[in-house]
């Protein structure tokens, strides 16, 4: 007689199952008492209340704040050139009619709103249609 080659005449016993928590048993894995230990514990993540208070950025491609580092001059506001000038951001900013944005001369777009009275010359500027032909209008030039 070989000590593995015996048996035992009854199986071992089973842990008796309790209904409570399938398997487990007693507290189900849940630990003991407190707010995790019952049922319906829906706590929410404190990260996710962080990112629901963020703004979102709505619209397509959030195409939204493109146009934030821009300037917008009116073509009445050009009058304090003289006769011929060439307009540029630069010179914009050395007549004080835009400002640093961001520690730079931002883009400038000139609108329509106003007359202008002088032949001026527009260059690395965007300019709308109603302003061109205002600028035209006053036999100047956009580049």
């Amino acid at each position: 007689m070989r000590m593995d080659t015996l048996k035992r005449e009854n199986p071992n016993k089973k842990a008796r199952q309790v209904g409570r928590g399938g398997t487990r048993g007693k507290t189900a894995g849940r630990g003991t008492k407190g707010q995790k230990a019952r049922a319906g514990n829906k706590r929410r993540p404190q990260i996710r209340d962080i990112i629901k208070k963020l703004p979102k950025l709505r619209g397509y491609r959030f195409n939204s704040r493109s146009n934030t580092n821009l300037a917008i001059i009116n073509v009445k506001d050009l009058n304090v050139f003289t006769e011929g000038e060439v307009v540029t951001p630069e010179s914009l900013f050395d007549k004080k009619l835009i400002r640093h944005i961001g520690g730079v001369i931002p883009k400038v777009k000139i609108l329509g709103d106003g007359d202008l009275k002088i032949k001026l010359s527009i260059k690395n500027c965007l300019v709308s249609k109603t302003a061109t032909e205002k600028i035209k209008k006053a036999s100047g030039s956009v580049e």
